[in-house]
């Protein structure tokens, strides 16, 4: 039995991301935002595209005004006034000024801008009350933020609202990103129905497929659901096939704990796959099966992880080990490991002490402190219940049976998060 460190490692080097030269789509960038960019981007402008003003005010020569006072004002003709879009059609010389407003291209002669709260016009006349601390003041410079063909966007990044909003600035309409991995989703069991189905004495609704699913989109990648599959070799076996040749990573639950129905691990060395894992010191989540499959077809091996058929295992063992690896996977560069956070915990935690325990609860941060309050009732891994609206893993680790209340617990975050 592996420990949690030694079976994430394992996952997440045997993870082959997705290649920037082959899966990759181009899209409008209407439809850009959380896609992960697979190309570098640079741009033929500069940022900014000329000399700006950054203040409603006069653009000035700065000796003209560096030395005049409230007392002593510098008094300058206005001889011209630019609007933002405007193009400047003089240049300014000494004793000279321009009302410009925000953004607007400065002047040519004119190098610095006196914001208008420190002036007092009379007509075509300005008296500057106040000198500017420097020269340049409220002036931004033409490829001060960014010079062209510099990188401007590096590969492997997800497209936020700022990113997009650079995009969009430097004229990129298109983008090339990675395509979304695809994930097939199955479960196995001969007691399992759908939601759709009634409910016989002795059945389970099969919550497990439609909760992956949902993670998975969370993710960002597409979810194939593939059904419930009866607890019979064969079918079982014609399944992960039929999933390991048209998906990038295949998720099962149940079959794979030592029941005499749970085929799962002798199918996989029957279709040539590579086991890794089979069994974690979690606690929920230990009977947990990692597998590679060679994929001819693409050359990149298709990951395979075998969850628990209990639901909190099944959600817990994405959380801890799928999510990242996924995240890898569809082409982010940096990121994908599992984040934790330090949290004081509201009440006291017991462990088992030879597994690392993780309890589901809320993170709450109250007066700059992070909080942690476990779901109340049951922490069975067959309580779905429970479940809802927590955010955050409270991790006791092995060697370790009691947090007490005020203690500091690692907390893991981004539960079911958006990537």
């Amino acid at each position: 039995m592996l420990s949690v460190q030694a079976a994430e490692e394992i996952i997440l080097n045997s993870v082959q991301p997705l290649d920037n030269q082959i899966d990759t789509e181009i899209v409008n960038l209407t439809w850009a935002a959380r896609r992960i960019l697979a190309t570098s981007v640079t741009s033929e402008l500069d940022f900014p595209h000329w000399d700006n003003s950054a203040m409603d005010g006069y653009a000035v020569l700065y000796q003209d005004v560096q030395n005049c006072s409230n007392e002593q004002p510098a008094i300058l003709s206005i001889v011209t006034e630019i609007p933002a879009g405007g193009i400047p059609e003089i240049s300014l010389q000494p004793g000279q000024a321009a009302r410009i407003l925000t953004g607007a291209m400065m002047p040519g002669g004119a190098d610095t801008v006196i914001m208008q709260e420190r002036t007092r016009r009379e007509g075509d006349r300005l008296f500057i009350l106040a000198p500017p601390e420097t020269l340049g003041a409220f002036v931004r410079r033409r490829a001060s933020f960014y010079q062209a063909g510099n990188p401007l966007l590096e590969s492997g990044i997800i497209l936020n609202a700022p990113e997009i909003a650079i995009l969009a600035a430097a004229q990129r309409p298109q983008l090339t990103v990675y395509r979304r991995p695809r994930v097939a989703i199955l479960s196995t069991g001969d007691e399992l129905v759908t939601p759709e189905q009634p409910l016989q004495p002795g059945q389970i609704v099969d919550s497990n497929q439609y909760a992956l699913a949902a993670l998975v989109a969370q993710t960002g990648a597409i979810p194939e659901m593939l059904g419930i599959i009866p607890d019979h070799p064969s079918k079982i076996e014609q399944a992960i096939a039929q999933a390991v040749a048209n998906a990038d990573m295949v998720l099962s639950t149940g079959g794979v704990s030592v029941g005499d129905y749970d085929y799962v691990a002798e199918i996989l060395g029957k279709l040539g796959a590579e086991i890794s894992i089979t069994s974690v010191a979690v606690k929920p989540g230990k009977p947990l099966t990692v597998a590679n499959f060679p994929n001819p077809k693409t050359g990149r091996s298709v990951l395979y992880f075998g969850l628990p058929g209990n639901p909190v295992s099944s959600l817990v063992s994405f959380w801890r080990f799928v999510q990242p690896a996924l995240k890898k996977l569809a082409g982010l560069k940096t990121g994908w490991q599992p984040q934790f956070v330090q949290a004081q915990s509201a009440v006291t935690l017991r462990g088992n002490g030879n597994l690392e325990t993780y309890f589901w609860g809320k993170l709450q941060l109250i007066d700059g402190t992070y909080q942690f309050h476990p779901a109340g009732g049951s922490h069975s891994s067959g309580n779905l219940i429970n479940l809802a609206q927590t955010n955050g893993l409270a991790v006791i680790p092995v060697g370790q049976t009691t947090i007490l209340p005020g203690e500091i617990v690692q907390i893991l975050v981004g539960i079911g998060e958006y990537i």
